[in-house]
């Protein structure tokens, strides 16, 4: 039996703990869809099995519980189910990758952790899961004869890719941090479902509606179901559902359904979990013999290098300027927010004021270009005309005129932003 569905237990959750941070709160669709799009870690697509009897409580001691939560260990099986409506990003990846050139993470080698964990935006995914404090994590994507594995332990972090042989070597945060380098370029392994749970109550604000909508079991643990609505329409998020284990805080289980209806965008959570100390080997690695490794700091040089000869040469003439834009076009000139809360949309300029390239535009991947052609749909308002690009979650607008609106807002709460931003 569910708890009471009683205004106290089901109201809104407020305080500080929701209300914190409401500066970001505009966030919330852009946080939420950029973790389950590029860091989907751990999503098992595990039904619900019982509805226990859980004493009452209310949302905004369910969200202090899991802000609480001190577990730091833990292992487990994860199995991830995403369908953000666009077509598998495996092969897409790779080529973008191998297009890019060297650089952190897009340097071609399977065994980087951007281009591996990109696969996990689409489709169903096994994994394992082994955390160990701040200090040691370990995440591996089960495959058909093959296994990819990330490793954080202490300063190392290793991504190693059993099909190709191949190991991606970078220092972790901590490491960098205290050497004096850049710091917080290469993140430790994906956690669990609570980096999920954490990202959207951060941001959680006015906008949002957060209760209790009863209990459940997942991996053979009772557990709340936290449920984080939009008050506003026009979003394409209609729900984030995360169930709260009763006894520890630690969220088991992420379900986001769009607004559209359908089954889940993404749905995360164990079909086994174990709070118990994992073993340390669990956190070693060596490459194998015979592996090719790529060293982050290399790769890194390597771009900081092509970076310095684009420079030079749009300094020559007009080819070189022509580089020197498409190189740009990572740098975006900021972003401009219209609207606040779930139906907030990013307003970008992109520099030289580079529309979508045409077909068959040199050094475009030939995937790259289905990719675009498969969301792409031509629109008009008063803003002009553009190309708008669709997901079941997130929707952006490209101008002929160079500029960028993204949200996870509908098609037309889409145009009446790039309308009102004209």
């Amino acid at each position: 039996m569910a708890p009471n569905d009683s205004a106290e237990t089901n109201g809104e959750a407020t305080g500080t703990v929701v209300g914190r941070r409401k500066a970001a709160r505009y966030i919330v669709p852009l946080a939420v869809a950029g973790v389950a799009a590029a860091t989907i870690g751990l999503v098992p697509a595990l039904a619900d099995s019982g509805d226990p009897e859980l004493p009452d409580i209310t949302a905004q001691k369910l969200i202090e519980k899991i802000a609480a939560s001190d577990e730091e260990q833990l292992s487990g099986t994860v199995k991830v189910s995403t369908d953000l409506g666009i077509p598998s990003l495996g092969g897409l990846a790779g080529s973008f990758a191998q297009g890019a050139g060297a650089g952190p993470g897009s340097d071609g080698s399977s065994a980087s952790p951007d281009t591996k964990l990109m696969e996990l935006a689409s489709g169903t995914h096994t994994l394992r899961v082994a955390v160990d404090g701040e200090e040691r994590q370990r995440l591996s994507i089960l495959g058909e004869g093959s296994e990819y594995s990330l490793v954080h332990n202490g300063d190392d972090v290793w991504g190693y890719d059993s099909e190709s042989n191949e190991v991606y070597h970078a220092q972790a945060e901590g490491k960098k941090a205290r050497a004096g380098g850049k710091g917080g370029e290469h993140k430790a392994a994906p956690g669990t479902p609570k980096q999920f749970a954490d990202e959207a109550l951060a941001a959680a604000g006015d906008t949002t509606s957060v209760t209790v909508g009863g209990t459940a079991q997942v991996a053979g643990r009772d557990a709340y179901k936290l449920v984080i609505k939009p008050k506003q329409s026009g979003s394409t998020i209609g729900s984030i559902t995360v169930a709260v284990d009763a006894s520890t805080g630690v969220p088991l289980k992420f379900t986001l359904a769009p607004s559209s209806g359908g089954k889940a965008a993404v749905d995360a959570g164990f079909t086994k979990v174990d709070f118990a100390k994992p073993d340390a080997s669990s956190f070693s690695f060596t490459p194998p013999k015979g592996a090719k490794v790529t060293e982050a700091d290399e790769v890194q040089a390597e771009a900081e290098k092509k970076g310095a000869e684009q420079k030079g040469a749009a300094e020559k003439g007009a080819a070189g300027k022509a580089l020197e834009d498409l190189g740009a076009l990572e740098d975006f000139k900021g972003a401009n927010v219209i609207g606040e809360g779930w139906n907030a949309v990013a307003q970008i300029e992109i520099p030289g004021g580079a529309g979508l390239p045409t077909q068959g535009s040199e050094g475009m991947p030939a995937q790259a270009e289905q990719f675009l052609d498969a969301l792409g749909d031509k629109v008009t308002g008063d803003f002009g005309s553009g190309t708008l690009f669709k997901t079941r979650l997130v929707n952006a607008l490209l101008t002929d005129d160079g500029k960028v609106y993204v949200g996870a807002v509908t098609k037309d709460a889409l145009v009446k932003a790039a309308d009102t931003a004209k």
